[in-house]
């Protein structure tokens, strides 16, 4: 079937969206935030496996049923909008190719996809469109007023050229316990089995092509974790100094049946600097915490990460530094923060990629880069363990 051609808006006129994945982070952040700016946004179409989320949520945010579908392939082929999100679980490299394909504009979340060969055929689609950028990736702490701050700063110190390391801690409870307070409603049970089954299966053959069919439960838990959630840390690597240049150590340890337990990678960052960075899954820990800091020769900046689900909570931003007149030996710190919502400022970015054709702080090649970044994490993993390690992990 032939997908439907796209109206695109002129600059500053509404978009018309689908979402596609209407999980925990659609409804507590994508859906209300394009329902709030309704004078950039319009919600005209849906997608999920999910019967019963697809009729709730079109009801609520005013879809009719003929634009609720159960495939991203119904979606693009019937059409109606001028922009999709895929916030769907696993990779997205295949729903964001034919996106592009059939001619609209994508903001996808993380992870884009789960080789590089999938991101080849992306950027090849995007290139094809010949229309300028047209696929954002989302790494929504990149337009955090903090993370831009961040930046302002580390360029009045003298830039990524006097960094000496950067270190991240994340502390992760789980899923449930963040969404505590979002009161959703219990997963639907209605999805079909079949067509669940052959989406495990295709991420399962993506995972093999990325890391070998022998790789360990170890390895294929490290690809995704850095993949889904370490990705975050490195997009702001790589917007205070640059994507990091090797992963020389990497480590595993805590599993057990309540989580993956605990990851560290380290290695070198552009320009001499190092970065180490430590995630841990605390199922009992009292709240999600995120702290990435840059050590640079005139001071600290260190940011500070709420749980991504509380809309409108500040990121504080800390600057440490001595202060002009105060000696050698004083300490100036200062305190920056916005209630400013990251999610928000990216789906402005969005509408402003699509209609005015500013590029994204992240598209395909830092996606790319990422993924470099977790296969050779993984392949650092497999060589201090004496494990197998095949797939593209080989040739990083």
């Amino acid at each position: 079937m032939t997908a439907a051609t796209p109206t695109h808006p002129r600059p500053e006129t509404r978009l018309r969206v689908a979402v596609a994945g209407l999980g925990a982070i659609a409804r507590t952040a994508h859906l209300p935030l394009l329902e709030r700016r309704r004078e950039l946004f319009e919600i005209t179409a849906l997608c999920d496996l999910s019967p019963g989320a697809l009729a709730e949520l079109g009801a609520r945010y005013g879809v009719p049923p003929q634009h609720r579908h159960t495939s991203t392939e119904a979606l693009l082929a019937q059409g109606g909008f001028d922009a999709v999100l895929l916030l769907t679980s696993g990779s997205h490299g295949p729903a964001a190719e034919a996106a592009l394909r059939a001619g609209y504009a994508v903001l996808c979340e993380k992870p884009l996809a789960f080789t590089r060969a999938e991101a080849a055929r992306i950027a090849e689609a995007e290139r094809a469109q010949q229309r300028g950028p047209r696929l954002m990736v989302g790494y929504m702490k990149q337009y955090d007023p903090a993370t831009r701050r961040l930046a302002t700063l580390l360029a009045e110190a003298g830039g990524p050229s006097r960094i000496r390391s950067a270190e991240v801690c994340v502390l992760h409870p789980t899923g449930p316990d963040q969404l505590a307070f979002a009161q959703l409603p219990a997963p639907y049970d209605d999805l079909d089995a079949g067509a669940l089954a052959a989406l495990k299966a295709h991420d399962e053959a993506l995972t093999n092509a990325a890391l070998g069919s022998g790789a360990t439960e170890a390895m294929r838990s490290l690809y995704h974790i850095v993949t889904g959630s370490i990705s975050h840390d490195l997009s702001l690597l790589r917007t205070a100094v640059g994507a990091p240049e090797s992963v020389e150590f990497a480590a595993m340890w805590g599993a057990s049946a309540e989580g993956p337990g605990s990851v560290e990678l380290s290695g070198a960052l552009p320009g001499g600097a190092r970065y180490a960075i430590r995630w841990h899954f605390l199922p009992g820990h009292a709240a999600y915490r995120e702290t990435f800091a840059v050590h640079h020769e005139g001071g600290t900046l260190e940011l500070a990460f709420p749980s991504p689900y509380l809309m409108n909570a500040p990121t504080v931003l800390t600057e440490t530094s001595s202060g002009p007149g105060q000696g050698p030996h004083a300490e100036r710190r200062a305190e920056y923060r916005s209630v400013i919502e990251a999610f928000e400022e990216e789906l402005v970015a969005f509408h402003t990629m699509v209609t005015a054709g500013t590029p994204p702080r992240t598209g395909v090649d830092g996606a790319t880069e990422d993924l470099i970044t977790a296969q050779r994490a993984v392949a650092a993993y497999a060589a201090c363990h004496q494990l197998p390690c095949d797939g593209e992990a080989a040739s990083v």
